[in-house]
Protein backbone atom coordinates (compact mmCIF):
# COMPACT_ATOMS: atom_id res chain seq x y z
CA UNK A 1 0.00 0.00 0.00
CA UNK A 2 1.22 3.23 -0.79
CA UNK A 3 -1.44 5.92 0.66
CA UNK A 4 -1.39 5.94 3.97
CA UNK A 5 -0.60 8.44 6.52
CA UNK A 6 0.29 8.69 9.92
CA UNK A 7 2.15 11.74 10.31
CA UNK A 8 1.84 15.28 9.40
CA UNK A 9 3.34 16.26 6.83
CA UNK A 10 1.28 19.41 5.13
CA UNK A 11 0.65 18.39 1.85
CA UNK A 12 3.28 16.80 1.05
CA UNK A 13 3.76 14.22 -1.97
CA UNK A 14 6.40 11.41 -1.97
CA UNK A 15 8.07 11.17 -5.27
CA UNK A 16 10.41 8.11 -6.76
CA UNK A 17 12.58 9.05 -9.43
CA UNK A 18 12.76 6.16 -11.42
CA UNK A 19 14.64 6.95 -14.50
CA UNK A 20 18.09 6.96 -15.25
CA UNK A 21 20.61 5.16 -17.77
CA UNK A 22 21.20 0.97 -16.21
CA UNK A 23 24.63 0.16 -18.36
CA UNK A 24 26.16 -0.98 -15.19
CA UNK A 25 23.03 -3.53 -14.98
CA UNK A 26 22.61 -4.64 -18.50
CA UNK A 27 20.19 -1.98 -19.08
CA UNK A 28 17.50 -3.19 -15.83
CA UNK A 29 15.94 -0.25 -14.87
CA UNK A 30 18.05 -0.09 -11.20
CA UNK A 31 14.68 0.47 -9.23
CA UNK A 32 13.49 -2.64 -10.25
CA UNK A 33 16.77 -4.53 -9.22
CA UNK A 34 16.31 -6.97 -6.54
CA UNK A 35 18.40 -6.99 -3.30
CA UNK A 36 17.76 -9.29 -0.41
CA UNK A 37 14.76 -10.73 -1.62
CA UNK A 38 13.03 -6.97 -2.85
CA UNK A 39 13.23 -4.11 -5.43
CA UNK A 40 15.21 -0.88 -4.44
CA UNK A 41 11.54 0.47 -5.33
CA UNK A 42 9.51 -1.51 -3.34
CA UNK A 43 12.22 -0.70 -0.39
CA UNK A 44 11.64 3.12 -0.87
CA UNK A 45 8.31 2.82 -0.74
CA UNK A 46 8.03 0.50 2.51
CA UNK A 47 10.19 3.51 4.02
CA UNK A 48 7.72 6.07 2.70
CA UNK A 49 4.57 5.24 2.94
CA UNK A 50 3.39 5.86 5.94
CA UNK A 51 4.43 9.30 5.69
CA UNK A 52 2.78 10.29 2.37
CA UNK A 53 -0.90 10.44 1.18
CA UNK A 54 0.18 10.53 -2.51
CA UNK A 55 3.57 8.64 -3.54
CA UNK A 56 4.13 9.27 -7.31
CA UNK A 57 6.77 7.08 -9.32
CA UNK A 58 8.58 9.02 -12.13
CA UNK A 59 9.51 6.64 -14.87
CA UNK A 60 9.56 6.74 -18.54
CA UNK A 61 8.58 2.99 -18.49
CA UNK A 62 5.64 2.67 -16.89
CA UNK A 63 5.00 -1.03 -17.54
CA UNK A 64 7.74 -1.88 -15.15
CA UNK A 65 6.27 -0.20 -12.34
CA UNK A 66 2.54 -1.42 -13.53
CA UNK A 67 2.19 -3.42 -10.11
CA UNK A 68 2.60 -0.34 -7.78
CA UNK A 69 -1.05 0.04 -8.22
CA UNK A 70 -1.82 2.66 -5.09
CA UNK A 71 1.15 4.91 -6.61
CA UNK A 72 0.71 7.16 -9.23
CA UNK A 73 2.72 6.55 -12.27
CA UNK A 74 3.89 9.14 -14.93
CA UNK A 75 6.96 10.22 -17.42
CA UNK A 76 8.98 13.09 -17.92
CA UNK A 77 7.24 15.87 -19.87
CA UNK A 78 10.95 16.83 -20.93
CA UNK A 79 12.82 13.84 -21.93
CA UNK A 80 16.70 13.22 -21.84
CA UNK A 81 16.92 15.96 -18.82
CA UNK A 82 17.82 14.16 -16.01
CA UNK A 83 16.72 14.51 -12.24
CA UNK A 84 15.52 18.64 -13.42
CA UNK A 85 13.11 16.47 -15.77
CA UNK A 86 11.79 13.93 -12.77
CA UNK A 87 11.41 16.61 -10.45
CA UNK A 88 9.47 18.66 -13.53
CA UNK A 89 7.21 15.90 -13.60
CA UNK A 90 6.71 15.45 -10.17
CA UNK A 91 5.45 19.11 -9.89
CA UNK A 92 2.96 19.20 -12.52
CA UNK A 93 1.65 15.98 -11.11
CA UNK A 94 1.41 16.54 -7.40
CA UNK A 95 -1.81 17.34 -5.44
CA UNK A 96 -0.10 19.11 -2.56
CA UNK A 97 2.14 22.60 -1.86
CA UNK A 98 5.72 20.55 -2.45
CA UNK A 99 7.23 17.18 -3.08
CA UNK A 100 9.78 15.56 -1.53
CA UNK A 101 11.90 13.56 -3.96
CA UNK A 102 14.17 10.34 -3.90
CA UNK A 103 16.09 9.02 -5.59
CA UNK A 104 15.26 5.52 -6.98
CA UNK A 105 18.08 3.80 -6.55
CA UNK A 106 18.30 4.35 -2.44
CA UNK A 107 17.82 1.06 -0.84
CA UNK A 108 18.54 2.41 2.52
CA UNK A 109 16.19 5.39 3.65
CA UNK A 110 16.30 6.46 7.27
CA UNK A 111 12.81 6.81 8.22
CA UNK A 112 13.38 9.37 11.17
CA UNK A 113 15.92 11.03 9.08
CA UNK A 114 12.93 12.26 6.64
CA UNK A 115 10.58 13.12 9.27
CA UNK A 116 13.39 15.33 10.89
CA UNK A 117 13.85 16.91 7.47
CA UNK A 118 9.83 17.71 6.81
CA UNK A 119 9.79 18.91 9.98
CA UNK A 120 12.98 21.47 9.10
CA UNK A 121 10.50 22.08 5.91
CA UNK A 122 7.47 23.23 7.99
CA UNK A 123 9.37 24.98 9.98
CA UNK A 124 11.01 27.72 7.67
CA UNK A 125 9.84 29.33 4.22
CA UNK A 126 12.21 28.44 1.33
CA UNK A 127 11.42 26.72 -2.08
CA UNK A 128 14.04 23.92 -1.62
CA UNK A 129 14.97 21.98 1.87
CA UNK A 130 18.27 20.15 0.76
CA UNK A 131 20.18 18.21 3.39
CA UNK A 132 23.66 19.23 3.95
CA UNK A 133 26.76 17.27 4.98
CA UNK A 134 30.26 18.74 5.43
CA UNK A 135 29.98 20.35 1.71
CA UNK A 136 27.95 18.38 -0.05
CA UNK A 137 24.29 18.47 -0.56
CA UNK A 138 21.81 15.72 -1.64
CA UNK A 139 19.63 17.40 -4.25
CA UNK A 140 17.84 13.94 -5.27
CA UNK A 141 16.35 14.02 -1.18
CA UNK A 142 14.79 17.06 -1.32
CA UNK A 143 11.90 19.04 -0.84
CA UNK A 144 10.57 21.42 -3.53
CA UNK A 145 7.74 23.84 -3.15
CA UNK A 146 5.11 23.90 -6.32
CA UNK A 147 6.07 27.53 -6.90
CA UNK A 148 9.08 27.02 -8.32
CA UNK A 149 7.53 24.75 -11.31
CA UNK A 150 7.56 27.91 -13.99
CA UNK A 151 11.47 28.37 -12.72
CA UNK A 152 12.04 25.32 -13.33
CA UNK A 153 10.78 24.65 -16.18
CA UNK A 154 11.66 28.13 -17.97
CA UNK A 155 15.47 26.02 -17.36
CA UNK A 156 14.13 23.01 -19.64
CA UNK A 157 12.95 24.99 -22.62
CA UNK A 158 15.76 27.63 -22.50
CA UNK A 159 19.17 25.93 -21.37
CA UNK A 160 20.69 22.81 -22.50
CA UNK A 161 22.39 22.98 -19.10
CA UNK A 162 19.88 21.17 -16.91
CA UNK A 163 21.99 20.45 -13.18
CA UNK A 164 20.03 20.96 -10.56
CA UNK A 165 22.42 23.15 -8.80
CA UNK A 166 22.08 25.90 -11.61
CA UNK A 167 18.42 25.84 -10.82
CA UNK A 168 18.95 25.99 -7.20
CA UNK A 169 21.08 29.80 -7.86
CA UNK A 170 17.63 31.04 -8.85
CA UNK A 171 15.70 29.62 -5.90
CA UNK A 172 15.38 30.27 -1.66
CA UNK A 173 17.41 26.73 -1.06
CA UNK A 174 17.52 26.21 2.85
CA UNK A 175 20.48 23.35 4.29
CA UNK A 176 19.36 21.17 6.74
CA UNK A 177 22.94 20.36 8.28
CA UNK A 178 23.10 16.51 9.34
CA UNK A 179 26.10 15.19 11.20
CA UNK A 180 28.60 13.42 8.95
CA UNK A 181 27.67 9.63 10.25
CA UNK A 182 27.87 6.13 9.09
CA UNK A 183 24.30 6.21 9.27
CA UNK A 184 23.72 9.24 7.44
CA UNK A 185 25.60 8.39 4.76
CA UNK A 186 24.28 5.45 4.14
CA UNK A 187 20.91 6.94 4.14
CA UNK A 188 22.15 8.54 0.57
CA UNK A 189 23.85 5.53 -0.61
CA UNK A 190 23.14 5.15 -4.07
CA UNK A 191 23.51 1.83 -6.58
CA UNK A 192 25.42 2.81 -9.08
CA UNK A 193 27.57 -0.98 -9.35
CA UNK A 194 27.27 -4.22 -8.75
CA UNK A 195 29.81 -4.41 -6.16
CA UNK A 196 27.40 -1.68 -4.37
CA UNK A 197 24.45 -4.29 -4.43
CA UNK A 198 26.80 -6.04 -2.26
CA UNK A 199 27.70 -3.69 -0.10
CA UNK A 200 24.23 -2.53 0.46
CA UNK A 201 23.44 -6.62 1.23
CA UNK A 202 25.82 -6.64 3.90
CA UNK A 203 24.63 -3.57 5.44
CA UNK A 204 20.86 -5.05 5.74
CA UNK A 205 22.47 -8.12 7.15
CA UNK A 206 24.39 -6.38 10.33
CA UNK A 207 21.02 -4.38 10.65
CA UNK A 208 19.32 -7.62 10.94
CA UNK A 209 21.87 -8.76 13.90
Amino acid sequence: MCKKNKFSVLNISGVILAGGTNRRFNGVTKGMVVIDGKTIVSRVIDTIKDLFNEIIIVTNTPEEFKEFTNCIIVPDHFKMAGPLGGIHAALKTASGDAVFVFAGDMPLLNKDLIIRQIECYNKTKCDVLVPLIGKNIEPLHAIYNITITKVLEKQLIDETDYAVRKLFKRLNVNYLELEDSEDVRNSFFNVNTQSDLLLVEKILNIRTY
